[in-house]
């Protein structure tokens, strides 16, 4: 197991993949949205894989999401989507099951809901935590990373999670201008933020729903 541990690492450091960890999702499995939940019989653990974003086309980021950030996104989303294909069929080579969640699967948008919710993966992982912009935060990267998810029956070694949290940053709700974020994570508004993506997707070269302006304001330094 160790050695396919390892493999599994060095895959994806070849895929350009630098920051991923392994949970158990033994108890929060249920939760997720597939139509035949037979599929998720013995499969307990998740790779989560992170992809950190490029720190120059965030910053060129004002009021609005930029033609080169959207296409940006749909790259990385891509190659988030390759790692975790690669990861699977090696893992299925070796006798085990795998299932590769893409990088941008969400079916209700409205609710911002997802087969599999890669932030709350990624939180068990160790990845970071869930932050007051409803994104996952990771303290040397903050917001500025994508996710994908390989489901497996493979035993993994769990990762140790951050017991940190913002603090008394609150970077994101000065720029949010949805007025989406609150002082509690809890309280997201997650229907304004839609309501805004909505207005963004129409933008001439954007065409899908992003915004990246707290992605940009989040740097992960918390200031407590």
């Amino acid at each position: 197991m160790e050695k396919i541990t390892q493999d599994i690492r060095e895959i994806l450091e070849r895929e350009g993949m630098y920051l991923f960890g392994f949970c158990n999702i033994r108890d929060i499995k249920d939760r997720f949205l597939f139509e035949d939940k037979n599929v998720l019989v013995n499969i307990d653990y998740a790779i989560s894989i992170a992809y950190i974003l490029s720190d120059k086309i965030l910053d060129e980021i004002d009021n609005a999401p930029t033609v080169l950030y959207a296409f940006h996104y749909k790259r990385v989303n891509n190659l988030l989507d390759l790692a975790a294909l690669r990861v699977s069929t090696y893992l299925q080579q070796k006798d085990f099951n795998a299932i590769p969640i893409p990088a941008s699967q969400i079916i209700d948008w409205e609710n911002q809901r997802a087969s599999v919710s890669h932030k709350h993966i990624a939180v068990r992982a160790g990845l970071g935590w869930l932050g007051r912009n409803n994104l996952v935060v990771n303290p040397r990267y903050g917001s500025r990373i994508r996710f994908s998810t390989v489901l497996t029956d493979m035993v993994l070694p769990e990762s140790e999670q951050i017991n940190i949290d913002c603090g008394d940053c609150s970077d994101c709700i000065k720029v949010c201008p949805a007025c989406a974020i609150k002082e509690s994570q809890t309280d997201f508004d997650r229907k304004g933020c839609f309501e805004l993506l909505k207005e963004f997707s129409k933008r001439r070269g954007i065409g899908q729903y992003i915004c990246g302006i707290c992605v940009k304001a989040c740097s992960g330094k918390t200031s407590s």
